[in-house]
């Protein structure tokens, strides 16, 4: 079966795309989903009584039932559309966050998370009082646990939590940290944004408080984001932006809200991106997460096992491959990974280089940026090789001007 030949983009240009990460490739099927939307029921949903309108409605609440089932989340009302996980945790931490913490309370991040998730944290702390704390990896990009046990106390009220990391591709064991910080009296918040391509996601069996995910990072178009959250706590958030559906009623001096979903999704929603992103979901289901990883783990191990033969190359992953997902991080040693990625993309290989809105991690590690080589299930072994050359290539550009043989 050749995947790549339900996408257009890769069809029609000469390129190995390794940047999934930032945002993947759509499959025709997502495509042909939104036209058919434009072409068919384009409407502004809950807001006439025509039937086109309803039409509209019925497609997009259609979709919100599909992710609720997706992830298995208990109830319906618990999927809230964003338009991508960076303003799904916005919302947490001004809605839950302001709300909840006091003064000398504790959040708890990992230094892994991308700035969505640290951000909108560090203004929480200035304006509650409350203490931001920081767990740390250890030599091998990993969590201990002595690290998340030090470190999620009594006092800690919030765990924010990346559950994939989008620069180390290392995989967070999210259920152990969930469950130690919920004996601690602690809610937890998951960043799936690069997990939830690869990994099948149970909310319920995670016992997640808050999961969040953008759909561009699994086939869906740019500009939609999903914020899951349970019942019984967004019950108790205030709205985070006003206007639109989420009003019940308005009186000159004060209004009342509607009740969830509602009440989070403000204005006319991307009612394309939600259509798109249910087609996604159709997409991966037809193939299945244990055929994506199949796929995915085979290439990977090629890439690490190709990658780790370069001795001018300097890779951050864990050595543990069991805890390794999609994200290969590097440098070539003494070479700007600017000048590496435009010498990968005079060879057709598309990665990404920077810090990756992970700024704090970067200094941790002691360096700037990294090239970042992030895979999916449409990835082949040629996709590897292609970029083995291209890195071949800018290392013997450069080798003596950095002392290379």
């Amino acid at each position: 079966m050749n995947i790549k030949q339900d996408f257009p983009l890769l069809q029609n240009q000469n390129i190995s795309y390794l940047d999934s990460g930032a945002t993947t490739q759509k499959p025709k099927q997502v495509i042909e989903k939104i036209k058919e939307f434009y072409e068919n029921y384009n409407a502004n949903p809950h807001r006439g009584a025509y039937t086109l309108s309803m039409e509209a409605t019925e497609v997009y609440e259609n979709t919100r039932t599909k992710i609720a089932k997706f992830i298995n989340a208990k109830h319906r009302e618990e999927i809230i559309f964003s338009k991508n996980a960076s303003e799904s945790l916005n919302l947490i931490a001004y809605s839950y966050g302001m709300e909840n913490l006091k003064k000398d309370q504790e959040i708890v991040i990992s230094i892994m998370e991308h700035h969505s998730n640290l951000v909108p944290w560090q203004k929480v702390s200035r304006v509650t009082g409350a203490k931001l704390n920081y767990m740390y990896i250890n030599n091998e990009f990993e969590l201990s646990d002595e690290e998340i046990k030090s470190k999620i106390t009594d006092n800690t009220k919030i765990v924010g939590i990346t559950h994939i990391s989008n620069v180390l591709g290392t995989i967070n064991n999210v259920g152990k940290i969930i469950k130690y910080a919920h004996k601690k009296g602690a809610i937890v918040i998951v960043d799936a944004s690069q997990s939830i391509p690869h990994i099948k996601i149970d909310v319920q069996d995670l016992n997640a408080d808050f999961l969040v995910f953008s759909g561009h990072k699994m086939l869906a178009p740019l500009g939609i984001g999903v914020l899951y959250g349970k019942r019984e706590i967004l019950n108790n958030m205030t709205p985070f932006l006003m206007g639109g559906d989420m009003i019940e009623y308005v009186y000159e001096q004060e209004t009342t809200f509607a009740p969830l979903p509602n009440k989070f999704e403000a204005g006319t929603q991307n009612v394309e991106g939600v259509i798109g992103l249910g087609a996604a979901i159709d997409y991966i289901q037809k193939i299945g997460y244990d055929k994506i990883q199949e796929k995915e783990n085979e290439v990977i191990k090629y890439a690490r096992q190709e990658l780790s033969k370069l001795n001018y190359l300097k890779l951050y992953l864990t050595p543990n491959s069991q805890n390794h997902s999609s994200v290969i991080s590097f440098n070539i040693n003494g070479v700007h990974p600017h000048d590496v990625a435009s010498i990968l993309d005079s060879e057709n290989v598309c990665v990404r280089s920077g810090n990756h809105c992970a700024q704090p991690l970067m200094r941790f590690l002691g360096i700037d940026s990294t090239c970042r080589a992030s895979f999916y299930f449409y990835n082949t072994k040629e996709d590897v090789d292609r970029l083995i050359k291209g890195l071949n290539k800018a290392y013997n550009m450069f080798k003596k001007y950095i002392g290379g043989k």
